[in-house]
């Protein structure tokens, strides 16, 4: 009897150390995407283990890494990347599709477009719920941010049949002189992770109107969404009967992106991120001659005059300085305030920015979710470093929030001067620095002092202002707004800033002609032959 009850005893431990150590290893394998609760991954298509190469066919025989949710640091999914090998599968079977696409009339590219944005929009809310997982702005901000590429491809569609070029007076009688547009053949995209579906869309909308293949990069913390789009676009492209590497995607890291910098066989490098990063992959693109388009950062201002309407002016620093918990490029970063409104702006402001509901971004009623990295929260207490070695005073946040995920208080700081080398660095984090100005030629000169030129906004009622501020000793970002944030650009005119931003223009005005080649014609369709300027040469 002794005997059976301890045969039993050892059974029953055995059993429990058997399911204890089963609960370990599935807790340890466990992904998201494996989860019920997110059984919606599947309907984008999206498995345990990804391919992150596309060039017509899936592949992917790069490193294999894992996407984490920041709200919770667990592991949603892995990708497999492209290896240099894909990439050279990739870049050929984009030259190989450009052969086709670039001979399809300009308004039935726009017609495959057109279906490509009926596709994303069935999608909307998956791939909306995708980017609050991956990348952790919340739900609005995420569906908002894939609602803005199929705003971009309606734009990209009217835009199909209007590609214009100029007819001029030819001072030679029987001659025709004009402007002829032509795509530029394949345009290489690498994004970043706060934007990783708009910016993609900016660019291959109008690049794939003018008559571009795309091969993107998308932001190695941020595969899944890289995935989920390309699929998307592979059906359409497959459904109209188009080599489907007019799309292709070789998901990676520096290594790939270094490959596109440097490949002639890459018309046009868009590349969207930092400074410091934009500046090694435009000197690589330089040495070849190539085209490079650059979106970069930007320390952006708001300056609110003495005859502002403060409650206009809360409402949008709060959106625009909290908001995707500072990590838009266009994210005010330094309140410069007029002295007789700085200490009421900055109180007001601190109420509200109490009363913001911080949580899990896929919540409804979540206003303020994670930053994306541990590497963004490391940033975060460094700053904060900075701005008490330096003097400043923090009005309110200032520490990391006691929860799973990489969650940080938003932050108002005051007292410092508008110099300070910490208000004139930008750093891509949820921090505000409130500075003091006398008069409006003070403003602009301190709006104007750091080294991007993205974003800013001058809050007034004086129109004398308002158009000062909009004229050549105003504001020299390629932004300037009015009584409206730093943040929510449209799409119909041209996104970019100036200086270190670097320069470049995506989505609308007349953006579109950096993804083409412009060729000046001059036709002779008379019996003679006279030269330009009446030079005989005989």
């Amino acid at each position: 009897m002794a005997t059976v009850t301890v045969l039993r005893r050892a059974q029953l431990l055995i059993t429990k150390s058997t399911f204890a150590s089963h609960r370990i290893t599935r807790a340890m394998s466990s992904m998201l995407v494996e989860d019920p609760k997110y059984s919606w991954l599947k309907d984008l298509g999206l498995g345990t283990t990804n391919k992150g190469a596309f060039y017509g066919v899936w592949g992917g025989s790069g490193e294999e890494v894992t996407s984490f949710c920041p709200t919770n640091n667990q592991p949603i999914a892995k990708v497999t990347q492209a290896s240099p090998a894909d990439y050279e599968k990739a870049i050929v079977a984009a030259k190989e599709a450009w052969q086709t696409w670039a001979d399809i009339p300009a308004p039935q590219r726009g017609e495959i477009l057109r279906q490509m944005g009926e596709a994303l929009r069935k999608k909307k809310t998956l791939l909306g719920k995708l980017e609050s997982l991956e990348m952790g702005k919340i739900l609005p901000e995420g569906e908002g941010e894939v609602q803005e590429y199929i705003d971009i491809i309606d734009y990209a569609v009217g835009l199909s049949r209007m590609f214009a070029g100029h007819v001029f007076a030819s001072e030679r009688k029987g001659h025709m002189l004009m402007e002829q547009w032509n795509p530029l053949g394949v345009v290489g995209v690498i994004t970043a992770f706060n934007f990783p579906v708009a910016v993609y869309g900016w660019n291959s909308s109008i690049a794939m109107a003018c008559g571009n293949c795309v091969l993107w990069k998308g932001a190695p913390t941020t595969p899944l969404v890289s995935v989920a789009v390309t699929k998307i676009l592979e059906t359409v492209l497959k459904a109209n009967n188009i080599p489907p590497a007019v799309c292709s995607l070789v998901q990676g890291g520096a290594d790939i992106g270094t490959l596109m910098a440097k490949d002639e066989r890459v018309n046009l490098l868009s590349f969207t991120g930092s400074t410091p990063v934009g500046k090694k992959v435009s000197l690589m693109v330089q040495e070849r001659f190539g085209k490079f388009l650059l979106e970069l950062g930007g320390n952006n201002a708001i300056v609110v005059n003495e005859d502002a309407d403060l409650d206009m002016v809360v409402r949008s620093a709060v959106f625009a300085c909290a908001g995707t918990a500072g990590q838009r490029c266009t994210t005010t970063r330094r309140l410069v305030l007029h002295e007789k409104v700085h200490d009421q702006v900055v109180e007001r402001l601190v109420k509200a920015y109490k009363q913001l509901r911080i949580g899990d971004p896929l919540e409804d009623g979540t206003l303020y979710g994670p930053l994306h990295s541990q590497q963004g929260v490391d940033q975060y207490l460094a700053a904060l470093e900075e701005v008490k070695a330096q003097g400043g005073k923090i009005e309110c946040g200032g520490k990391k929030i006691d929860r799973p995920g990489n969650f940080v208080e938003p932050t108002i700081v005051s007292g410092l001067k508008h110099d300070s080398p910490i208000v004139l660095k930008e750093t891509f984090v949820p921090i505000v620095y409130a500075v003091k100005f006398s008069n409006l030629e003070e403003a602009f000169k301190i709006n104007n002092e750091v080294k991007q030129g993205l974003s800013s906004s001058l809050f007034t009622k004086d129109m004398n202002a308002v158009f000062r501020w909009l004229g050549p000793k105003g504001s020299d970002c390629g932004i300037v707004n009015v009584n409206i944030p730093t943040s929510g650009a449209e799409i119909g005119g041209a996104f970019g800033g100036e200086k270190e931003t670097g320069g470049g223009r995506e989505s609308g005005s007349d953006a579109w002609k950096q993804y083409m080649r412009r060729s000046t014609c001059t036709i002779n369709y008379s019996t003679e032959l006279p030269l330009a300027q009446g030079i005989k040469f005989e």
